[in-house]
Parts: C-alpha cells; structure tokens; sequence
C-alpha cells in the first residue's frame, strides 16, 4: 500500500500523522509500546480443535436448528473473507443488514472496520470475518448465553480451519467468548491473549467506535498490538 492511502485509511479511524520531509514515509504519532504482554490462557475454551472442511461446516451451519434463533433468521451469516488467512476477526452477532445479506460486518460499522483493516496495511478480502454466533438476535438485543454456546462449535471449527496467525476479537461479547471471561473489554484490551496456541487481541467494535470517536486512538494502539504478533 502507498503511504498516500495509508494516510487516507489513518486519518479516517481519526488517527493523527506526520509525515516525513526527507522520506515522505506515513508515520503514526502514538508511541509503540515494547512492553511485554502477560498472556492469559483461557479455562473453558481450551480444547483441540477438529479437522473439518468449509462445505460440510457452513451447510451444517445453514441448517442449524441449535437454538431458538433459527427460527426468525432470513439466514445465517458463515463468515467472508480469505480462508487461508493470517488475521481472523472474530465479531459479537450480526444485525439486520447481516441478516438480510448474510455477510457479516455491513454498513457503517463495516465500513470503518474495512478501514480499521486497510490501516494495517491489509485488504478485507485478505483478511477472514466471522461472529461468535451465525443468526441475528431479533429486535438488536444481545445474544443469550445459550445461544453463543450453541454457536461455539462452529467457531472452533472456523479456527480450525483458517489457522490464522492472530486473532482480533472485535467487541466485548466476541472477547468474553473466545477468552471464557466475564471481565469487560476495557480489562480484555491492551494485553496478549492466547487460544490454542493463538495470540489473541481485543479491539473495540466499530459501532463503539461510531459513537466513542476518542477511543479510536486506543483501537489504532489494539492493531499495532496485533501486528506486533504477525512480525514475531
């Protein structure tokens, strides 16, 4: 990516720049923080992941009858992107647009973390996207704890699949999910996290981010975290 449109993705998430006279290099004006990340290994998640293949996983996911939710979906919203990817985000449910075009991340949430993604220096369709379950709670509420566990089978054998290098869990519920934690996200962030072997960081979710413009500085801090963990 050319530093001209990586400023133009920077200067989107709110993310102040300078650029060099001598160089014309993009440079973010946080500071990198080198300090070691103690990294926490969650209780219930802890399990080997099975072999699986993605037609035989997404039409079980297409018929799945597990919960409730089934029976006021338009469809199921698997998951897009690059199967063979190095970054898995991993989000909390799908909305209405989700629901409607069974691709997760639309809108103008989707839009900002397209560019969350591009400021990386990535491509959405690099990257593979998926939630912590695959129907849409009705009426915009937070899914159940029932229905995440119904889902979370399915999200194992996604990871399995993808074996990506590091995952980025985008919102609260995706965090406490993958992590077996009940902490809030502003306890999850900022840390390394590991699930099966994969280090795991928590980023805010872009409707947060839509709503809280000064936190998005800390969510640019969460990327640099995460591709810290690609370069080692």
């Amino acid at each position: 990516m050319d530093n001209a449109t990586r400023l133009q993705y920077l200067q989107a998430m709110g993310i102040d720049v300078w650029v060099s006279r001598d160089c014309k290099s993009v440079e973010a004006s946080l500071p990198v923080n080198d300090a070691k990340f103690n990294a926490s290994e969650p209780a219930e998640n802890n399990v080997e992941l099975v072999t699986d293949n993605w037609s035989a996983l997404q039409q079980e996911v297409a018929e799945c009858q597990k919960c409730e939710l089934c029976k006021t979906r338009t469809q199921t919203v698997f998951g897009a992107g690059n199967v063979n990817a190095d970054w898995m985000l991993v989000g909390d449910e799908p909305g209405e647009r989700e629901d409607v075009e069974g691709k997760p991340f639309v809108g103008a949430s989707g839009v900002l973390l397209t560019e969350m993604i591009r400021a990386i220096g990535l491509q959405r369709e690099s990257v593979y996207i998926t939630n912590i379950i695959k129907c849409n709670p009705v009426d915009n509420r937070e899914a159940k704890t029932e229905e995440v566990n119904s889902c979370n089978d399915f999200l194992l054998r996604q990871i399995a699949l993808v074996k990506p290098k590091v995952i980025l869990a985008v919102g609260r519920m995706a965090a406490q999910a993958l992590l077996g934690s009940k902490e809030p996200l502003s306890g999850l962030r900022g840390k390394v996290h590991q699930l099966n072997g994969i280090p795991v960081v928590v980023v805010y979710h872009p409707s947060y981010l839509l709503r809280s413009m000064h936190e998005k500085r800390k969510a640019w801090q969460d990327l640099q975290l995460a591709m810290k963990q690609i370069r080692n």
